[in-house]
């Protein structure tokens, strides 16, 4: 099964680092204890009320069960860096697969949508807690992946996926709580890996390890940040690390192709969220321009910036957005 390259492991050492300092207890004498006065009792009343709870990470908080949902999961989704502060934060790849949801029973999209995955790749997945994630097939197989796991009868095809499973919403513990016990919860998985995560020493680390993984054919970087909770919503607990935007955009139209795509379709007419017009034809393959997406479907498209009017620059056919929407 293809797993993505990777960045190191987190060990214990790199989890305890993110373990709140606790005040020395107090020495315990076995001497006849003497009645405190009022003012023990008050200094101690004040250090109990402003010293912080200690949340252990090898006895992490009981995990929550799992509870059936209907219509779509709600998501911890991503904001985008900004060039704040990260150091410490864990760094791991971002991957170019199909964002999955496992509720246990099924894998969904962030619609709702059932991905039909063969009994063989979820016999051995827990049915007692929910899985958030990446279904991938490796690095520049987006388009491959999404011929996959849309189907209703991908049969063997899903030996090649591999479900990177980065959270596990239904733990009620930390970042950090969560990934050591998703780490065991999935371990018999034959078709469940965990992403691997790296702390984050200082920005220029990031930059260098942002070049690096681009250059493999990765997508970017994902920054979580330390003893975060699961957040059901967009939040700036998770950031995303790119030197390209990407965007969906609603197919409108095709322009004709011409030259040697002379009888196939050109470039796509598309309209953004903004309600901004414009053309995508770079990243389209043949198979593309001889069957292109559907009017009306919703296509990912990259690109370098926008002009004052709002007009992407250099847009670039990423593949048909099966499990987005303009949120």
């Amino acid at each position: 099964m293809p797993t993505p390259s990777s960045l190191q492991s987190p060990n214990l050492i790199d989890i305890a680092e993110y373990t709140p300092v606790v005040g020395a207890k107090r020495s315990i004498s076995t001497a006849s204890p003497q009645q405190p006065s009022k003012r023990q009792k008050s200094l101690e009343s004040l250090l109990a009320k402003t010293q912080p709870k200690r949340e252990s990470i090898m006895s992490p908080k009981k995990p929550a069960k799992a509870v059936a949902q209907s219509g779509p999961p709600k998501l911890l989704l991503a904001k985008k860096w900004e060039q704040q502060n990260i150091v410490g934060w864990w760094m791991s790849e971002k991957l170019d697969g199909v964002r999955g949801y496992w509720n246990g029973k099924h894998f969904v999209s962030r619609l709702g949508n059932v991905f039909h995955a063969p009994a063989f790749f979820t016999k051995d997945v827990p049915t007692d807690h929910h899985l958030d994630g990446e279904l991938f097939m490796g690095r520049n197989m987006f388009e491959a992946t999404v011929g996959v796991v849309k189907r209703h009868d991908g049969g063997d095809k899903w030996k090649a996926i591999t479900f990177m499973a980065f959270d596990v919403p239904t733990h009620n513990g930390n970042s950090e709580a969560r990934q050591a016990f998703l780490r065991d919860l999935v371990a018999p998985c034959e078709y469940v890996k965990v992403v691997e995560h790296l702390v984050c020493a200082s920005e220029e680390m990031l930059l260098k390890e942002l070049v690096r993984v681009e250059a493999l054919g990765a997508e970017g970087l994902m920054l979580r940040q330390p003893r975060s909770a699961y957040i059901r919503s967009r939040s700036s607990t998770l950031l995303k690390v790119k030197t390209f935007s990407d965007d969906e955009a609603i197919v409108t139209g095709y322009e004709k192709g011409k030259g040697k795509y002379l009888g196939k379709v050109g470039s796509l007419q598309v309209r953004n969220r903004n309600g901004v017009a414009f053309c995508v034809g770079s990243g389209l393959t043949d198979s593309h321009r001889s069957k292109p997406p559907k009017i009306g479907s919703m296509i990912t498209y990259r690109y370098q910036e926008l002009t004052a009017a709002g007009v992407p620059r250099f847009p670039t056919f990423v593949g048909i957005a099966i499990d987005k929407s303009w949120d």
